[in-house]
């Protein structure tokens, strides 16, 4: 029996000599310059700032974006981007992937709906890695459900006057910029707008929220908003037409995070499998008994079907026309498949599995977020449920 992280993938038709190029790069890079410190970063609860030039240099900061901000559109495709989440989940410390890469859900916003003095300000120096930007949508009293958000901003001659706060924002502490939902308009999701704020302007601040169950590298913050004055300029998109705007952004979040929880899950197969072909009771390996060699075929027949869902959602995409409800549906698949592999790797390891500092106890506590986070798995299935006319 010979299961890891890369024989546990299905093939895919898709992938080209390009693609496979761009694996051996990255892994490369994550191995010289990630694997050997992430569980020092982890404990510490921070990365080191010079890990986000080094990024941008070998080119994972830009995957994507335009040329001429600095980015690396030509020739890049989903898959490249599949790719990019499964190698940074082979790490097995999520919070490190989680803070490095926000600027994919805090700069789309920007480039897709913002103006182009907007875009050259911000993309350039972000996808450099000199600067920082994250998203604000979550608040104290609104999270999956968007619609019911609070922050207001008041439109007064060419500036809005912003009033609330923003909580587990990842990436809040050391942003420069914060794509922001704000209200102004009526109830519901036909008054919410998007914002560009900067946050070295007077009224903003932030406090650290550092007592997480997981991801711990990755900086977390609660953002103030008290009369802050934001250029009218800065909006992105249109007055009270934020929602699309939000609604879009969660579609690729979704999928980057579905591709990064199978990945998980597929770690925690690969820990297991190795332990259990080590590991001796009752006079034999843990992998001849057969309550164990039944466990990891569950695992690896969970993460098959994952896998296909992933590529099919990813193929809509490619092709232009991507489902939000397969798309919601898929990240509950992704989080329960990672769910139930971290717990099953956690039973073949044992007790090892449960001492901090190795691959499979970070993973298991940062199955919550994942559940949660982007949306959570009961929001997924209920906007599943109306996009089928339910």
């Amino acid at each position: 029996m010979s299961l890891d992280f890369d024989s546990a993938r299905l093939p895919n038709p898709n992938l080209r000599e390009e693609h496979h190029v761009w694996r051996a790069q990255l892994r490369k890079f994550i191995d010289t310059e990630i694997m050997p410190y992430a569980g020092e970063w982890d404990e510490a609860g921070a990365i080191p700032v010079q890990l986000w030039p080094k990024a941008a240099a070998v080119g994972l900061l830009g995957l994507g974006y335009p040329e001429e901000f600095g980015g690396s559109r030509e020739g890049i495709d989903s898959w490249h981007g599949w790719i990019a989440n499964e190698e940074l989940a082979r790490i097995g410390v999520g919070g490190i992937a989680a803070s490095l890469m926000v600027h994919g859900i805090g700069l789309p916003p920007v480039l897709n709906w913002g103006s182009q003095r907007l875009k050259e300000l911000v993309a350039p120096s972000v996808l450099s890695g000199e600067r920082h930007i994250s998203l604000g949508i979550t608040e104290p009293g609104a999270g999956s459900d968007v619609a019911q958000l609070m922050t207001t901003a008041v439109r007064e001659g060419d500036h809005y006057i912003v009033n609330g706060s923003k909580t587990y924002i990842t990436g809040g502490m050391r942003a420069n910029w914060v794509s922001t939902a704000v209200r102004t308009g009526q109830e519901g999701a036909k008054g919410v707008s998007m914002l560009l704020i900067p946050t070295d302007v007077d009224g903003f601040s932030r406090t650290q929220l550092d007592r997480k169950q997981g991801w711990w590298a990755s900086d977390t913050a609660t953002l103030y908003f008290d009369n802050v004055r934001v250029p009218v300029e800065n909006l992105l998109g249109e007055e009270n037409k934020g929602f699309l705007v939000i609604m879009t952004n969660f579609n690729s979040e979704r999928m980057g995070m579905a591709a990064a929880m199978e990945a998980l899950g597929r770690v925690c197969l690969e820990e297991a499998v190795n332990w259990a072909q080590q590991r001796q009771t009752f006079g034999k390996r843990l992998a001849d008994h057969q309550v164990i060699r039944h466990k990891i075929a569950q695992m690896k027949q969970r993460l098959n079907a994952t896998q296909a869902y992933i590529r099919l959602c990813y193929e809509t995409f490619e092709a232009g026309h991507p489902n939000p409800a397969d798309i919601a549906l898929l990240k509950v698949q992704a989080s329960e498949t990672m769910e139930f592999c971290a717990r099953e790797a956690m039973q073949i390891l044992g007790g090892i599995g449960y001492m901090r500092g190795n691959r499979v106890e970070r993973i298991y506590r940062e199955v919550r977020v994942n559940a949660i986070g982007g949306g959570s798995e009961e929001i997924m299935r209920d906007l599943a449920a109306r996009q089928y006319g339910l």
